[in-house]
């Protein structure tokens, strides 16, 4: 059985060896994630809160946080999403 999580290589170090599959993930995964945080940092700069700003800024929750950001907080309806767009 092949261990995914363990590659051993010439000095024993570890190192990300899984399923092929998943590498092919990542740039959907960094699509996603920054299309939401550039959202909610465009809605939190435009409506002036500060503390908002930088907690999405700072962290990285794979647009978890700003999409309860944008639609739980901002009570934001999707087309309103996009500034400017009416």
């Amino acid at each position: 059985m092949q261990n995914y999580f363990y590659n051993g290589g010439m000095m024993g170090g570890w190192g990300w060896s899984g399923p092929g599959w998943m590498y092919s993930l990542a740039p959907l995964f960094v699509l996603w994630s920054l299309t939401w945080k550039g959202l909610a940092l465009w809605h939190a700069a435009g409506r002036k809160q500060g503390w908002w700003f930088i907690a999405l800024l700072v962290f990285n929750t794979a647009g978890i946080l700003e999409i309860i950001y944008l639609f739980g907080v901002l009570k934001l309806k999707t087309n309103a999403l996009f500034p400017g767009k009416k």
